[in-house]
């Protein structure tokens, strides 16, 4: 018999991704994002990730064991940590044979805020809080003399006079480039995922164990990036031969000898920076592991972890618990967290998001580009269909759903105007055509002008925990602050961001993508159908959507791959495969089955009522 463990949560936090819906290889990636809440507060981790299809985030069984790898070589003692390996002769779901897969991650930026009052130790050039981490994760890792977290990687043995070794040469990759005010990570070498216990949502054994490297730099921003949109880039060349290169926007310098450097400044700089670089031989040379080639999907997200940006050396008397409406919890969060949470204020906001990629494979390093998640190169959806139960949510979390992703209405949404479906006609839209965006200024949201990945534990990546003591204390003291009003007031349904990225709305400008044409029209509910699960409108209207959308409002663009995926293309035809007319619902199939049911049993009864009295009768004549 099965029991449930109690556990409360006092956080919820938001993610949007495209997991088996929107996947790509390779290309150019662009985010414009404002930072969520306050610079020299820690606490939110926000992150703009990108994740193999094989693993749906936040889904452990999913992930376990193919997260993060990127291998495809035949090595018999890593052949039972990864879980599609090259040494399997034969692949299953689909899978092709012979090819090493995994769940692979790029980490565009993740976020680490807080206030270290001055530069971070081991960080060069020197970095201090806040900074974004720009991450590849990969397996399998490192195995043995790994760099220690605090410190830079050793490169050299250091000798005294008599020719005794001061110092090792730690094992880590080389030909890593970092610029500007950007520096190798030294807080967070990887992840040990090691043998699990028993309560635990997945399960590795002592032969399934492995470690997983993290190969990243660290990125100075400033208070600027929490106030209006920035932009962060990634160029993503997969595969063998190919690399990762991050791009963030800075002041360039040019100095009297004529050397290019660039600089943060006040985070309004408009100059492209190369701030790291990850080739696939670095990778390659230390571990055979390659640059990622997995059809991978976007995710923005804003998590909470104890083990991130957290206090780091609390008090052996706080009993570490993250209530905010617990007093006895202040010890546990930065001071002005609980605050900070109160005010609403921490929304990840995202003004775009741009795909870039090459139709020319000479035109770029690494292997070819490609748009779907079900590539005939790397197969995933009958896989993801073979193991459909890792990949959704089981009681007592979800009763009612049958498959991971529910099928996207199109139309039906209650409205009771054109502007609820996405705008009606044209006429509907206002746009200022004369208007133009100031080159020199970047719209301020603020107007008011205030200021958990998988199932392995991470060790604190606090980059506070490596200070001196004298330090951590000093650094705490400066930033405690008094919270006139009760932080626990309000934080059961924490309020949302009530600002705008259009900001200028008073002004009757639309700042984004003037041209538009509507979505849908909000029109007069039909009936439905006879038995139909689908309610009536209760405004009497519902939304019609426009060619080239979907979606209850019909606030999705409708989007398809190039060209069929491996699993439609082994499909086979059936009769009403392709009809296109209206499909009854299940309750009417029911319906109608049962009345054909009835209809057939009646008919057989009075057939054989016929032949029964016609025997009768035969026997009556016989006796005469």
């Amino acid at each position: 018999e099965k029991e449930w463990e109690h556990v409360t949560k006092h956080f919820k936090s938001g993610m949007i991704q495209g997991w088996n819906k929107f996947c790509f290889t390779g290309g150019i990636v662009e985010v414009d994002v404002v930072l969520p809440g306050e610079p020299d507060i820690g606490g939110l981790w926000p992150a703009v990730w990108m994740l193999g299809n094989l693993g749906r985030a936040t889904y452990e069984g999913s992930t376990n064991n193919l997260w993060p790898w990127s291998y495809d070589e035949c090595d018999r003692k890593k052949q039972e940590s990864q879980l599609i390996s090259k040494c399997n002769a034969a692949n299953h779901y689909g899978l092709n044979k012979g090819q090493g897969r995994g769940a692979t991650e790029i980490d565009v930026i993740e976020l680490m805020a807080g206030n270290s009052d001055g530069p971070l130790p081991a960080t060069y050039p020197p970095v201090a809080l806040p900074y974004v981490d720009m991450t590849l994760q990969v397996a399998p890792g490192i195995p043995e003399n790994r760099p220690q977290s605090g410190s830079q990687p050793v490169r050299t043995i250091d000798k005294t006079h008599s020719g005794y070794a001061t110092s090792v040469a730690e094992n880590w990759y080389d030909n890593l480039t970092v610029a500007g005010n950007t520096s190798l990570n030294p807080f967070f070498y990887g992840t040990y995922l090691g043998v699990t216990k028993p309560n635990e949502p997945v399960s590795r054994n002592k032969n399934q164990v492995f470690q997983a490297d993290a190969v990243g730099g660290m990125k100075q921003i400033v208070s600027e990036h929490f106030k209006t949109p920035h932009t962060f880039r990634v160029e993503w060349q997969p595969g063998r031969g190919g690399r990762l290169d991050w791009f963030t926007k800075s002041y360039k310098k040019v100095d009297e000898n004529g050397t290019v450097f660039h600089m943060e400044g006040d985070g309004k700089g408009q100059d492209w920076e190369h701030s790291l670089s990850i080739p696939d031989f670095a990778l390659d040379k230390a571990m055979g592991s390659k640059i990622p080639e997995e059809p991978s999907y976007l995710i923005f997200n804003t998590a909470i972890s104890s083990t991130w940006a957290f206090p780091y050396d609390v008090p052996d008397w706080c009993p570490k618990c993250y209530d905010c409406n617990d007093p006895k919890c202040s010890c546990s969060f930065n001071p002005g967290f609980c605050n900070m949470m109160k005010t609403g204020k921490v929304a990840l906001k995202i003004d775009s998001v741009r795909v870039y990629q090459s139709k020319d494979d000479g035109a770029h390093s690494g292997q070819p580009h490609s748009v779907g998640c079900d590539r005939p190169e790397f197969p995933t959806k009958e896989f993801i269909k073979g193991f459909e139960y890792k990949y959704m949510r089981n009681p007592p979390f979800v009763y009612d759903d049958k498959h991971p992703l529910r099928k996207v209405k199109n139309g039906g949404g209650t409205c009771t105007v054109n502007e609820d479906c996405g705008g009606g006609g044209i006429e509907n839209t206002e746009v200022d055509e004369s208007w133009e965006q100031p080159a020199a200024d970047v719209l301020d949201l603020d107007d008011d002008g205030k200021h958990v990945k998988g199932s392995t534990t991470r060790e604190s990546q606090s980059p506070l925990a490596h200070m001196k003591k004298d330090n951590k204390k000093k650094v705490q003291e400066k930033t405690r602050r008094l919270e006139e009003d009760d932080p626990a007031e309000g934080l059961d349904k924490p309020p949302v961001s009530e600002e705008s990225l259009d900001a200028n709305e008073a002004n009757g400008k639309v700042l984004s993508n003037p041209d538009r044409k509507p979505k849908g029209q909000c029109v007069k509910a039909t009936s439905a159908p006879f038995l139909s699960r689908s309610p009536v409108s209760s405004t009497g209207k519902q939304c019609q959507c426009n060619e080239g959308y979907t979606g209850p409002h019909c606030l999705s663009v409708v989007k398809g791959d190039d060209e069929p995926g491996v699993f439609e293309a082994k499909r086979v035809t059936t009769l009403l495969e392709d009809w296109t007319g209206p499909r009854p619902s299940p309750m009417q199939v029911y319906v109608g089955a049962s009345l054909l049911g009835a209809f057939l049993v009646a008919m057989v009864a009075a057939i054989s009522a016929k032949h029964k009295k016609e025997r009768e009768l035969e026997m009556i004549g016989m006796k005469s």
